[in-house]
């Protein structure tokens, strides 16, 4: 599960950043605003948001924040376009995002970023398994395959035979 949650409310920013994203095997949400990149947390459950600072109904920093407080092992990218500037830095610690990228979107650092993200999100969320521990008991094994062997004997001793007789007709 490579899951994105792309928010932003610009029509080519979503294309363009899908696409990206898309090509390389992930699995991409797109939508336009803050208030439905929230309803689709539990719903899509991303493991990545990339989410732009000025998205409307509610900000990327906002959406970070919420996403950091509701949602075990998830990582947060901030966009910002390139009229906008430097995001505010301490808007940035305090929403909690994980990394910032610029738009309009560089391939290689976006894919960079989020193949980082991901990778450390599976593994968090991987550790958090319950580990499932197999006693192995050899006599209960054994007699397992005895069962089987004893189930299949009889149509493997067909098969034999047919395979003997037909060698020894030629």
């Amino acid at each position: 599960m490579s899951r994105v949650l792309l928010a932003d409310a610009s029509p080519h920013a979503q294309r363009m950043g899908g696409q990206i994203l898309r090509q390389e095997g992930f699995e991409v949400l797109t939508v336009a605003d803050g208030s439905e990149a929230s309803a689709q947390l539990s719903v899509f459950d991303p493991l990545v948001i990339v989410a732009d600072v000025q998205l409307p109904l509610k900000s990327g920093y906002d959406l970070s924040k919420e996403a950091k407080a509701t949602v075990d092992d998830i990582a947060v990218i901030l966009t910002v376009g390139a009229m906008i500037g430097t995001p505010d830095a301490d808007r940035i610690r305090d929403c909690g995002c994980d990394a910032t990228v610029s738009k309009p979107f560089e391939a290689t650092a976006l894919l960079d970023t989020v193949k980082r993200l991901m990778a450390e999100v599976q593994a968090q969320r991987a550790s958090r398994r319950p580990k499932v521990v197999v006693e192995m008991d050899r006599e209960r094994i054994e007699a397992a395959v005895t069962l089987a062997l004893e189930a299949s004997l009889p149509s493997l001793i067909q098969e034999i035979t047919e395979r003997v007789l037909i060698a020894l007709r030629k």
